[in-house]
């Protein structure tokens, strides 16, 4: 079996639909089912069972035997939420007991860690373990996954190899975009605030910039399509289940997860309007001055250790993965 945790949501939603086409049908779906809003993202899944989030841990010592990896993509990912109380319960204490878990069980584990980690980027973008530690996020959201990077990298460095999972990996999601976000509110992605803002007006509202050495919409973010995504963590969960074909297994650490190619905001929705088949029009506001000055205006994910571990699909254009999701979601509700 599979546990995937945060199955309800965005991106937990969209690995479980691609490991069901994969003939993946024995995964757990662990999220808070009590939200109703997202029941349409997994109500046409195939699963065994759903667990709510708050008795997985003693479902998981009852039925460990039976799970053979485990995705924890559940997580608090609102940027502008404040309440550290909050991201310490649901990202740092949550994942760190997943990982303590695992390892006691011996089961491999993938996590979500993300770019918000990288703070303003004066380290760069590359996912060496080095620079964890000296890595300042700007929000409290990035500095949540940011503790559980360091606490996991201490832990496996000063303990034993039994320790730790067979096999771990912290993903650092960039930009992710793509079905199945609608109930993410201000934190939906461009996309899909641009396709219901110029259903409603026929413009878009993009943010200005701030810094004289940005134009107003070009800020470059490394926008990752969440199909990529689910592409990747199947990658790694057969690289580890493929115990009949000899190949280079994925070794465990922290890997970047985007393209590897910053794109701008301006070209974000130039191209929604485009796949929408309508003329460009574009309007810049100031950024809300309580996320000013946490607001990244670069990121781009260096992505050789992923491809040096194997992983040798091309990433979705930002053109493609936009027309994809305008056309064939977005306009088809």
């Amino acid at each position: 079996m599979i546990v995937i945790t945060g199955a309800a949501g965005f991106i937990g939603s969209v690995v479980t639909a691609e490991l069901n086409q994969k003939g993946y049908n024995d995964l757990i779906l662990v999220d808070d089912f009590s939200k109703k809003e997202k029941e349409r993202n997994y109500i046409d899944l195939k699963y065994k069972t759903l667990v709510d989030r708050n008795v997985f841990f003693d479902w998981f010592k009852e039925n460990h035997e039976e799970v053979d990896f485990v995705v924890h993509l559940g997580a608090r990912t609102d940027t502008t939420e404040f309440d550290w109380d909050v991201f310490q319960k649901l990202n740092v204490d949550y994942t760190e007991t997943m990982f303590s878990l695992c390892a006691e069980y011996q089961i491999p584990l993938v996590y979500a860690s993300s770019a918000a980690t990288y703070g303003n980027g004066e380290l760069g973008y590359d996912d060496s373990h080095d620079i964890v530690e000296k890595l300042q996020p700007l929000n409290p959201y990035g500095r949540s996954k940011n503790e559980v990077d360091k606490w996991i990298l201490k832990h496996v460095e000063t303990q034993n190899a039994a320790s730790e999972p067979p096999f771990w990996a912290g993903l650092k999601f960039f930009n992710v975009y793509g079905p199945n976000e609608y109930h993410k509110g201000r934190m939906a992605s461009v996309i899909f605030h641009s396709f219901n803002q110029i259903n409603a007006t026929g413009k878009v509202k993009l943010f200005r910039s701030h810094r004289p050495d940005f134009k107003d919409g070009q800020q470059l973010r490394d926008f990752i399509y969440v199909k990529d995504i689910a592409s990747v963590i199947c990658f790694m969960i057969e690289r580890h289940r493929d115990t009949e074909t000899p190949r280079r297994q994925v070794k465990s650490g922290l890997y970047n997860l985007g393209t590897g190619k910053a794109r701008s905001f301006y070209d974000l929705a130039a191209n929604t309007f485009k796949a929408m088949g309508k003329e460009v029009n574009i309007e810049f506001i100031d950024i809300p001055e309580d996320i000013r000055d946490k607001y990244q205006y670069f990121t781009e994910a260096n992505m050789t250790k992923l491809r040096e571990a194997g992983y040798d699909k091309e990433f979705t254009s930002l053109e493609d993965g936009v027309a994809d999701y305008v056309k064939n979601y977005l306009m088809r509700n």
